[in-house]
């Protein structure tokens, strides 16, 4: 195992790591309680077939009753290894710590409350990697488990590509619940912000993979399914919304937009905040953002990856910003709209 610069974690349950010889993909796992999806989550990836694959579950700190559920589910296992991190490091920083744990030379980073929609849907987005060496991650396309409808609240596009939903098209993030990363790529654009925990976590290595020259590709045929469970969620009354106004104000100073300039986006966030009840969260989102940007080094050797190339820019604004539409349309559908699950006051 190639652990970087991370402390080795507690083996649980499962195999030791995967067997010798080729690693096409790792399939990582987070696991917070939720016992019973998780282990739903764990049989569709080892079910996958077409290729040499190792799952790693991740445990983030669940009790002991759910730990045990995960650990029979892996007992004896030789294609998955069941870990205990030493923390809830969220998500960005449980996945870089699950993604060190492997040598697959693809990892694919599935939900702890998805599935994959067909058998061979880790080995379509492996397929879709090595048939083109400049996409650095395929999105997949999120469907509600129970109907196979879109999972609008995991729609992370412009709304006005959503009747594309089914086609394929280049995009500057991906959706945490399904998608495929090429682990040299992930690598060489120093993987997950930690200080992000979750929320645009996706997005902030979008942005160093496209200013490297890369695409990230949604694809609408390759799907997972992801159970919906608006309990189950960060709720916007707790910290959700903090995370959401705090991460994406963080990104755009660390990518070199100065405060005067993100004025306007904060201020459009308070208003929406306002609208959905959770003004509070937004308002110390702020300070708290100054705070992250301003403890934030990049990593040695990396620096560049945190200055937008003009290549970059047109990149966005074609497959982003192009399909956004005006100020007074950008308002309605994304400042005045509700959050997802709640209705606007």
């Amino acid at each position: 195992m190639s652990l970087g610069p991370y402390p080795v974690p507690v083996h649980v349950a499962g195999a030791a790591g995967p067997p010798p010889g080729r690693c096409d993909a790792d399939v990582i796992i987070l696991a917070l309680d939720r016992a019973e999806e998780t282990v739903a989550a764990i049989a569709s990836a080892r079910a996958q077939t077409g290729l040499a694959k190792h799952v790693w579950i991740a445990d983030q700190g669940s009790k002991p009753e759910n730990l045990a559920r995960l650990a029979a589910a892996v007992e004896g296992a030789t294609d998955a290894t069941l870990v205990r991190l030493d923390r809830n490091w969220g998500v960005a920083g449980g996945r870089n710590r699950a993604t060190a744990l492997g040598r697959g030379r693809t990892v694919f980073a599935l939900d702890n409350d998805a599935e994959f929609a067909t058998a061979d849907t880790l080995a379509r987005s492996v397929q879709a990697l090595d048939a083109e060496p400049d996409i650095a991650a395929i999105a997949c396309r999120i469907l509600v488990f129970a109907t196979g409808a879109e999972d609008l609240s995991s729609w992370g596009y412009p709304p006005a590509l959503l009747p594309r939903s089914a086609e394929a098209f280049d995009a500057v993030t991906f959706v945490g619940a399904g998608h495929a990363i090429r682990r040299a790529d992930f690598e060489a654009a120093g993987g997950y912000d930690d200080a992000l925990f979750f929320c645009w976590e996706e997005f902030d290595f979008a942005l160093r993979a496209i200013n490297a020259g890369q695409r990230i590709r949604y694809r609408g045929d390759i799907a997972v399914r992801h159970k919906v469970s608006g309990e189950h969620r960060f709720a916007w009354s707790g910290t959700r919304w903090f995370h959401f106004v705090r991460n994406r104000i963080y990104i755009d100073l660390k990518y070199g937009l100065s405060s005067a300039l993100l004025l306007p986006r904060f201020l459009a966030y308070q208003v929406k905040g306002a609208r959905n009840g959770v003004l509070g969260q937004g308002l110390k989102a702020g300070p708290a953002a100054l705070g992250l940007w301003r403890r934030f080094r990049p990593p040695a050797g990396q620096e560049a990856l945190y200055r937008m190339t003009d290549a970059a820019r047109d990149y966005i604004m074609r497959n982003d910003a192009a399909h956004r539409g005006g100020m007074l349309r950008r308002a309605r559908a994304e400042m005045l709209a509700a959050l997802p699950g709640k209705r606007a006051g």
